[in-house]
């Protein structure tokens, strides 16, 4: 017999084991029986193959439509293709070297599991040498050892995520063995709960979600293991809250007559409605004793920054600090720039001719010139800057501030957790500043704070009047070449109208070259040469990428801002508050390197003048798979809270306790942020009620493991300072 914790060999023998942790880092019981299907087929259904990526691993269900065999053409031997289908789509398996077995066995109208990499050749997706099952039939491959599909398949058929080498029949082997030697044990939620809640056992549930006997086996499965996983992280929180005693935060009431009044009387355009109402609430925070936790997202071009500036100009008027963290120097700049135009006469305290009321908005990076730099750093220890803005350069130990009440983070998804923390202890003795935390880009990990933090959300819809309308198309390279050279022509249309704009490419193009025998990215370096030779020749051309010295970065955009370049080819530095009005035209080569929410958040770059934007989206992607689908979403719509859903669908919600940062392996298989929330919910208040009574879980230990099972203390901390 078998626990959780056992390792595999003994379960499954030492090359299995050995396979699945090598392939998909499976090393215990609990870690296989936790690997769950991705999906489940039955017999007779196939599956959709227009949903397949290239380059990934899969498991397709599906009818052999007709087989070839030819010799190949560089050495001897011969090249079997079964053309299989799904019955819209199709899919072409290819078999090297001498095949005449499988061609016996590969008759057209059977009907099997195909395992493989997808790849692509001339222009089709294709599986070299797959693996497969025949499900109306015995083992592919006598000398495989498999079982009969009768033994092997159920009614409901589970499809693993699976690996080179290991098909999703052999995981599936590798699962029945070990259910069949698991023990029953101790379950880790108490009785009362799972009464209260109609869930079955752990060990139910486990048997259930691998070998369902029905949809109704499947789905109390399933809920169950979610209850698990959603428990253990509003386990975490409950403690947590229960165990940190609350520190004050500086109380920054609005004062009469000062910057905010004056600020606010000079705004050469109407806030929108939700600018103020959204306003009214941070300023009621801000005015409190309690730390304000805040996430404000909003449309791109919504108008955040104003909603930031006049929270920090409250906190000024209360005599004290205002920090906002960018995540990039070229943001940092570029916010400085904006809030000391937004302020004007406002931000030049001690200089001749500033308001009565004025403050100093100062800016502290790491590139920053040695008398620069001291300047800023004395500004910002005596108080005579109430508004610094900065890079993580702010947090370092030689950076202090006089009375930090107020931390504006913009696009926080790009600090790390220890960065945040550290900006949020320089608040003075014994209090915590108040933070904001603003993002254009609702992405899982934002999410997760929504949904499990203690943040407090608001949202922007509503833009602001005068921003022009941004159109989208998709051009596709490989399909339509002339589509690619027409963009270029529109570009030079635009250009010799008197507007800019952008070239972005997803890679900077100076790193080591790749084994990988497809096209790497196109890159910056090799592209703005190209375009300068070639179809922008004679236009005025800049590089911007993240590896550029600072005063480099700062000085590209500054010529650009002044209109001193035409185009600008850059990488994905442009992304959040580069602010250009004159730019109305950009082109994102190989966009499908892209996710939803961040070509959205790319093309917000365009159309912030009085002229109509037009983004084009350049792929050699095919038409019908699910990378196209991504981008005709993008095409379809500007509406970046739908597009933040669909980002969150089509990526399966990537990890949302940030495994990425961690380099762990997220506890969180089920739970879906779009389609949980209702049981998030419940968990959140039964979690509060169990630690109200047990703090410390002592009369809970399954609990107390379940939660230190799915997030241990370095992701718990992540969450928490998120």
């Amino acid at each position: 017999m078998a626990g959780l914790g056992d390792g595999l060999t003994g379960v499954v023998g030492a090359r299995t084991a050995k396979a699945l942790a090598a392939s998909l880092g499976l090393h215990t019981v609990g870690d296989l029986l936790r690997h769950y299907p991705r999906r489940y087929a039955r017999r007779g259904e196939l599956t959709d193959i227009a949903g397949l990526e290239i380059g990934e691993h899969v498991t397709v269900l599906a009818r052999v439509e007709h087989v070839t065999k030819k010799p190949m053409r560089s050495r001897r031997g011969s090249i079997l293709e079964a053309t299989i289908t799904d019955g819209q789509r199709r899919l072409t398996c290819a078999f090297f070297g001498n095949q005449t077995w499988r061609e016996r066995e590969l008759r057209p109208g059977r009907t099997g599991l195909f395992a493989g990499k997808v790849t692509m050749f001339r222009r089709t997706l294709q599986l070299a040498n797959p693996e497969y099952e025949l499900i109306d039939t015995g083992s592919a491959d006598p000398a495989d050892g498999l079982s009969t599909v009768d033994d092997f398949l159920s009614q409901i058929i589970p499809v693993y995520p699976a690996a080179q080498g290991l098909p999703s029949w052999r995981i599936a082997k590798a699962v029945s063995q070990t259910l069949e030697l698991l023990d029953e044990e101790p379950d880790p939620l108490p009785e009362w709960l799972r009464l209260e809640h109609h869930l079955p056992t752990l060990f139910e549930a486990l048997h259930g979600i691998h070998r369902p006997r029905s949809d109704a086996d499947l789905q109390a499965a399933r809920t169950r293991l979610k209850w698990d996983e959603a428990l253990a992280v509003q386990l975490v929180f409950a403690r947590r809250r229960h165990t940190t005693g609350a520190r004050p935060a500086p109380a920054c009431p609005p004062r009469q007559g000062g910057i905010a009044e004056a600020f606010d009387a000079r705004l050469p355009f109407r806030l929108t409605e939700g600018q103020r109402e959204i306003g009214e609430a941070i300023s009621a925070d801000l005015a409190g004793e309690h730390p304000m936790n805040r996430l404000l997202q909003g449309e791109v071009g919504s108008g955040k920054t104003v909603v930031a500036l006049r929270a920090m100009l409250q906190v000024v008027d209360a005599g004290r600090q205002a920090a906002l963290l960018a995540p990039t120097e070229v943001l940092a700049a570029q916010h400085a720039r904006s809030l000391r135009e937004l302020l004007g006469d406002l931000a030049k305290a001690g200089e001749l001719g500033a308001s009565e009321v004025a403050t100093r908005v100062t800016l502290l990076t790491g590139s920053l010139p040695a008398r620069e730099r001291k300047q800023a750093l004395l500004d910002t220890a005596s108080g005579a800057a109430g508004i610094v803005v900065g890079t993580h350069a702010l947090l370092g130990e030689h950076v202090s501030f006089a009375d930090l009440a107020f931390v504006v983070i913009d696009e926080q998804h790009r600090f790390g957790v220890e960065q945040r923390d550290a900006l949020r202890s320089r608040g003075a003795e014994n209090t915590n500043p108040h933070v904001l935390v603003m993002t254009a880009t609702p992405i899982p990990r934002t999410v997760a704070m929504t949904v499990y933090g203690d943040l407090e959300t608001s949202s922007l819809r509503q833009l602001p009047s005068g921003r022009s309308p941004i159109s989208t198309t998709v051009v596709p390279a490989a399909e339509k070449p002339a589509w690619l050279e027409r963009a270029w022509e529109r570009l030079r249309e635009e250009v010799a109208k008197g507007h800019q704009a952008y070239v972005v490419c997803p890679r900077i193009g100076d790193e080591p070259p790749s084994d990988k025998t497809e096209r790497p990215p196109i890159a910056v370096l090799d592209l703005a040469p190209e375009l300068e030779n070639g179809a922008l020749a004679g236009l005025r051309i800049g590089v911007l990428h993240g590896r550029l010295p600072g005063d480099e970065k700062d000085a590209v955009m500054r010529a650009f801002a002044a209109g001193e370049l035409d185009v600008l080819v850059a990488t994905t530095v442009v992304e959040v508050g580069v602010n250009v009005p004159n730019a109305t035209i950009m082109i994102i080569m190989d966009a499908d390197r892209f996710g939803v929410s961040q070509l959205h958040q790319l093309r917000g770059r365009v159309g912030r003048g009085d002229v109509p934007g037009l983004c084009l989206l350049v792929t050699e992607a095919v038409d019908g798979t699910s990378t196209r689908a991504r981008l005709a979403a993008v095409e379809s719509t500007t509406d970046g809270f739908e597009l933040s859903k669909l980002d969150l669908e089509l990526r399966r919600e990537g990890d949302i306790l940030g495994s990425a940062q961690s380099g762990k392996r997220s506890g969180l298989k089920l739970l879906s942020l779009l389609r949980d929330e209702e049981l998030i919910a419940t968990s959140r208040r039964v979690a509060q009620r169990i630690v109200d009574a047990d703090p410390e879980l002592v009369e809970h230990p399954g609990l107390a493991k379940l939660a230190a099972d799915t997030i241990d203390d370095e992701r718990a901390e992540y969450l928490e300072k998120s």
